[in-house]
């Protein structure tokens, strides 16, 4: 179940940094209210995670699956840049987290 409540997480990372960069610096209301809504739900479920799961695995795997999310949402909604070397980082991010969870450290 720990695993679950970190990748739902991490998805509501992804969700409350897109909504932060909706909210033009916190000038816009819904965007704004999206924003602090997410952002509790990542960190109470981060926080449930982290009842049986390392903190070091939780928290690299939590912030690797907002990072990620993020440069993906990044590029395929707001239109960011997709360079190879971005690219490359990324599937680096991605690797760390994939190694994390197999790390044998993890509840």
């Amino acid at each position: 179940m720990a695993w679950i409540f970190l990748v739902l997480a991490g998805f509501f990372e992804v969700a409350w940094a897109f909504h932060m960069k909706k909210s033009a610096g916190f000038t816009l209301l819904v965007p704004s209210i999206i924003t602090v809504a997410t952002m509790a739900a990542s960190v109470v479920l981060l926080a449930l995670a982290m009842r049986s799961l390392p903190l070091s695995t939780a928290y690299t795997v939590w912030t690797g699956i907002g990072a990620v999310g993020a440069f993906m949402l990044g590029v395929v909604v707001l239109g960011e840049a997709a360079t190879p070397m971005r690219l490359f980082a990324a599937a680096l991010i991605l690797a760390g987290i994939v190694l994390m969870k197999m790390s044998g450290n993890a509840a």
